[in-house]
């Protein structure tokens, strides 16, 4: 499995995992392939409604807020792309 193709799985993998959750914005943020363990560690990050900072500002004039970004490590096998585990992953901000 190529970098593109795990990236690719990893973001099918959390669009259908949280799908009812309303995500927006995903995006790749990190890749790692370990190579003695034969995995990638795809890093994504997305927003969800819950997620977006509202105060009387933004109800005033209409904005939708600004979307917090939540990250989550998805673990690839190498060899067939089989997701092993979606851990949180804390922001670095």
């Amino acid at each position: 499995m190529d970098v593109k193709e795990a990236v690719a799985v990893a973001k099918r993998y959390i669009a259908e995992l949280l799908a009812d959750e309303g995500l927006t914005n995903l995006g790749l943020e990190e890749i790692d392939h370990d190579d003695t363990a034969g995995v990638w560690h795809v890093t994504l990050g997305f927003s969800r409604p819950w997620n977006t900072v509202k105060n009387a500002l933004t109800a005033l004039t209409g904005d939708l807020g600004t979307a917090r970004r939540t990250y989550r490590v998805v673990t690839l096998r190498d060899a067939d792309g089989v997701v092993l585990s979606v851990k949180r992953r804390d922001s670095q901000d």
